[in-house]
């Protein structure tokens, strides 16, 4: 799999360059994963309802194709896109489902590196703080396109040290008063550009299995 490093991209050239790479796809082209922080914005899944967006102050909000409701990236937090084909080399395709579980396990084992415990909630993907006065609160979001044809683009954001004030402005996910959390919040202070090697190396360890 090819790793792209985007450094600090806008949002909506970086959707637009997801979508193109997939229409252009053919059955040789390698799948890739892309390593990206973005600007304050807010995107929408296709099931969002905008009532959720409480108060943008000013930050752009950008209708997307992917599964889920509304979420907020910016600077400090590890965005990971994976363009993939899940047809390729697999007797039987690996479903959405196998491939959100997946990428959550990769977070938990990303938060584990950091003695941080992470876990699954039924019904909310995304990875929750499993254990101490944060519990439950949400640490990392993850919303999919699957096409027809089984390639998929979008992918997973993990929170490391944010301005976390946006997330108060919409009910994450679409649940109202949600709390989220970064890892700093949590006593973790790590490089960006380190959690983002460390979940990028603990994802491709889980795509390979």
């Amino acid at each position: 799999m090819l790793v792209r490093h985007l450094g600090r991209a806008d949002y909506e050239p970086t959707f637009a360059a997801m979508r193109a790479f997939t229409a252009a796809r053919e059955a040789a082209t390698p799948d890739e994963l892309w390593v990206v922080e973005h600007p304050p914005v807010f995107t929408l899944g296709l099931a969002a309802d905008t009532a959720h967006v409480l108060d943008a102050h000013g930050i752009p909000v950008i209708q997307t194709d992917r599964g889920g409701e509304v979420t907020y990236h910016g600077p400090g937090q590890v965005v990971l896109y994976l363009m993939l084909d899940l047809k390729r080399n697999r007797e039987d395709r690996m479903y959405a489902r196998e491939l959100v579980h997946t990428i959550e396990q990769a977070v938990i084992d990303t938060l584990s590196a950091y003695n941080l415990a992470g876990e699954r909630k039924a019904g909310a993907p995304g990875i929750y703080i499993a254990a101490g006065p944060w519990q439950g609160a949400k640490i990392a979001a993850l919303g999919l396109k699957v096409r027809a044809s089984g390639c998929t683009y979008h992918g997973v954001s993990l929170n490391v040290e944010m301005d976390l004030a946006p997330f108060s402005w919409i009910n994450p996910c679409g649940y109202a008063g949600l709390q989220t959390v970064d890892m700093k919040t949590l006593g973790v202070t790590v490089p960006l550009e380190e959690a983002q090697s460390v979940l990028t190396n603990n994802l491709l360890e889980r795509l390979k299995g």
